[in-house]
């Protein structure tokens, strides 16, 4: 199943770090499946307030977002990022097709709640 490095850019100071980050990454998901299908671009939000910018990199699994942003590579970019940004990141397993809304509630043992 399809997993995702999601982020929320808050803030990025774009310097010369910034910049040397961004032209590194690719480099850096390639051996791992990964690639962009969100990243950056003009954010219309419907509810409640949306500071910056999104960013959703696709991987073939879980086991992959693990193995790329702990490959050497990888960390040898991340405080490019991390010094110069504000950001939220996650990682999410996708959902086989097909998947309907309820099917949400077969997998949580506590039905009456989801999130925190």
């Amino acid at each position: 199943m399809a997993a995702y490095a999601v982020a929320h850019m808050r803030q990025a100071t774009m310097g010369p770090q910034i910049v040397e980050y961004l032209h590194r990454i690719d480099a850096t998901l390639e051996p791992f499946g990964g690639r962009f299908l969100v990243h950056g671009g003009d954010v219309e939000a419907i509810e409640k307030d949306w500071p910056g910018h999104l960013i959703i990199i696709e991987f073939p699994d879980r086991q992959h977002v693990h193995g790329w942003y702990n490959s050497p590579a990888y960390q040898a970019i991340l405080a490019l990022r991390t010094d110069n940004s504000e950001a939220d990141v996650v990682f999410v397993d996708g959902v086989e097709h097909p998947h309907k809304a309820t099917d949400i509630l077969e997998q949580s043992p506590d039905q009456g709640s989801i999130g925190r």
